[in-house]
């Protein structure tokens, strides 16, 4: 118990692959992707701000680069400083952290999406009362209820891993700190953290699932109703790439978090981890913003005011 928690001052992250001749190769690719994150959402950022983006929309997908940076920031760099060095080792502080912001992080998204639905919902299904509706003092609220959940569940999370004993060995095979590898390290009995796990599965990723899914079924059927054929498909195309997005967020962390310790399908975990880490939020901003008419628009004149200067 105790005393080994203080003995256990660090552990190893194993990384991505263990092949050698791999490496390089994968540090390219994902700082690749990690720039494309940056770029893409900061730009998200700097556009939605502009004075003809002042919807409840914009400020949602403003909220969503900032949460796309900072889950890519909490990964990624540590995972390519340890593809180039031999010492792989995080400290348990670090370890902490990592997880904590994570599972923040991941929880937060989540529920802004479910809030970025009901906001289509909305827009499209009740369009005459959607300035009553939607007006920035809910807007806030709503972020600020997701920041909440968001912290309680890490909290919650962060100090149960913690609060487990880790007396084997401190190498995790994994390439970031994250519930699944770090109870598989640990020699106290999970079953009861396990259970634990599932059910903070079925909160975190179901239920806003399911309000997703209900408010583009509600968004559907609306534009079933629609006479104008392109009209029809213009609102058909944005809602499906949105619900592939949050579709492929939701396998991934459900494939993950519900079979928390099962050894045999790690490999799995770590592509399905690295899809939510760093492949979503680098895609967020090309699905959801820059396929926007208005978005595009005004990230055309911002470019074409500094090629003036």
């Amino acid at each position: 118990g105790a005393g080994n928690h203080t003995l256990l001052t660090e552990f190893v992250l194993s990384g991505l692959s263990s092949r050698p001749e791999l490496q390089h190769l994968l540090f390219f690719t994902i700082c690749s992707v990690y720039s494309m994150t940056l770029v893409g959402n900061l730009l998200i950022c700097m556009v939605t701000v502009h004075p003809t983006l002042h919807m409840p929309m914009y400020f949602f997908l403003r909220v969503l680069s900032f949460l796309d940076i900072s889950t890519a920031s909490v990964v990624v760099p540590k995972m390519l400083v340890n593809l180039l060095s031999e010492d792989r080792s995080i400290s348990y502080a670090g370890c902490v952290t990592q997880l904590y912001c994570v599972v923040f992080l991941a929880t937060t998204e989540w529920y802004l999406l479910a809030a970025m639905a009901y906001d289509r919902y909305v827009a499209i299904c009740s369009p005459l009362r959607y300035a009553v509706i939607i007006h920035s003092r809910l807007c806030l609220s709503l972020v600020l209820l997701c920041c909440c959940s968001g912290t309680a569940v890490a909290v919650v999370q962060t100090a149960w891993v913690f609060a487990l004993s880790f007396c084997g060995p401190r190498r995790i095979n994994y390439f970031f700190c994250d519930i699944p590898p770090l109870i598989t390290l640990s020699c106290s009995d999970t079953s009861m953290y396990e259970k634990q796990i599932i059910s903070a599965t079925v909160l975190v990723i179901f239920t806003p699932f399911c309000l997703i899914l209900l408010s583009y079924a509600c968004i559907i059927s609306s534009i079933l109703r629609i006479s104008s054929a392109e009209s029809r498909h213009k609102t058909f195309s944005t809602c499906s790439s949105h619900l592939t997005v949050v579709t492929l967020y939701c396998a991934s962390g459900t494939l993950i978090y519900l079979q928390p310790k099962s050894i045999n399908s790690q490999d799995t975990k770590k592509i399905l981890a690295l899809i939510y880490t760093t492949v979503i939020p680098a895609l967020n901003p090309l699905i959801y913003s820059l396929r926007n008419k208005e978005v595009k628009e005004v990230l055309i004149r911002m470019i074409a005011v500094l090629v003036k200067k």
